[in-house]
């Protein structure tokens, strides 16, 4: 309200001048009285304007024209205090800015320092929560290596854990011989339960079987009797059996028996067998692969499965004899 009230005082300051200075110019002769006075303005300004303009006029108008300019300047571009220019304002509200956003971080700081859990106390729970984490690791470590060591210490004694596999038999050789458990006493034997018909596993396990006796006879001068016992008695007979064990090593024994005596050995030796696909006379038998290392008293010493190659079942049955010996 004070600049527009400066503004107008200022308008009406410059209309005055301009009055005067008009009075002035326009002015011709002095006249006698005020009547004449103000009859000889009228028409000096009536002929003024009648007659082309002089030089007087023509720097009158000149100066009326940029009055006129000026006072439209003052009326389009009213002088405000109050308003600023774009540096002053946008430094304004960069400090405005900067004011909230500290009072933010103080006010985040005081709401941490307030809240139930403080900066002390989670550094506190992830410490305890890694001491538990590192804790439970070595523990399980600890744990496994107490199984290991304890497995390896049940494999180091033959009579340690020993199962109940073996016993009392009565068959036939394949010579047409009955022979019992007793025939074989005195020394080791390795003992394979298998079929004659049986189209590749038992022959790759006989043939193992027989280079792995050769081979402990030739490093540890140890005799070993490779055992063959049947688990189909229908089909294999004594003659069956003869020609088959002939293939593999000359001191490859075959036995072979009745269905009950075989059901018998299998089971005391806890030996699987089982017919599949059976067509008529021609069907396989599903059966254990293992073989069965017996001491010269018949006992059961350790069993060795198909993953065993040549030398590994070499080196396990020297290595179990040695210790058996002691």
């Amino acid at each position: 309200m004070a600049s527009i009230m400066s503004r107008n005082q200022h308008l009406r300051c410059i209309r005055r001048t301009l009055f005067t200075y008009t009075q002035h110019h326009l002015k011709t002769t002095k006249p006698s009285s005020p009547s004449n006075q103000l009859h000889s303005g009228f028409s000096n300004v009536f002929q003024s304007r009648l007659k082309p303009p002089s030089q007087s006029v023509t720097s009158l108008t000149r100066e009326r024209y940029a009055l006129n300019l000026y006072h439209r300047f003052l009326c389009s571009n009213p002088e405000n205090p109050k308003s600023k220019n774009p540096e002053e304002a946008a430094t304004e509200g960069g400090e405005k800015e900067s004011e909230s956003s500290h009072q933010t971080d103080q006010n985040a700081g005081k709401s941490v320092r307030g809240a139930p859990v403080s900066w002390l106390s989670f550094f506190l729970l992830i410490l305890t929560g890694g001491g538990v984490i590192y804790y439970y690791d070595q523990e399980k470590k600890r744990h496994i290596e107490d199984i290991h060591t304890a497995s390896t210490a049940v494999k180091q004694g033959p009579s340690v854990g020993t199962p109940l596999i073996g016993g009392p038999f009565n068959l036939i050789n394949h010579d047409g011989k009955p022979v019992t458990n007793k025939d074989f006493l005195g020394k080791w034997n390795l003992i394979y339960f298998g079929f004659t018909h049986c189209p590749d596993i038992c022959p790759d396990e006989l043939q193992k079987l027989a280079a792995a006796i050769d081979k402990i006879k030739e490093k540890a001068g140890i005799e070993i009797v490779p055992i063959f016992i049947s688990v189909d008695p229908e089909r294999d007979t004594v003659e069956q059996v003869h020609d088959y064990v002939k293939e593999f090593h000359p001191n490859l024994i075959g036995l072979t028996g009745s269905v009950d005596e075989i059901r018998k050995v299998a089971r005391a030796y806890r030996v699987y067998y089982m017919k599949t696909e059976e067509e008529g006379s021609d069907y396989l038998v599903d059966h254990s692969i293992i073989m069965y290392l017996m001491s010269p008293n018949m006992e059961f010493v350790k069993y060795f499965g198909k993953n065993e190659d040549v030398d590994s079942l070499t080196n396990g049955i020297i290595k179990e004899v040695k210790q058996y010996r002691k």
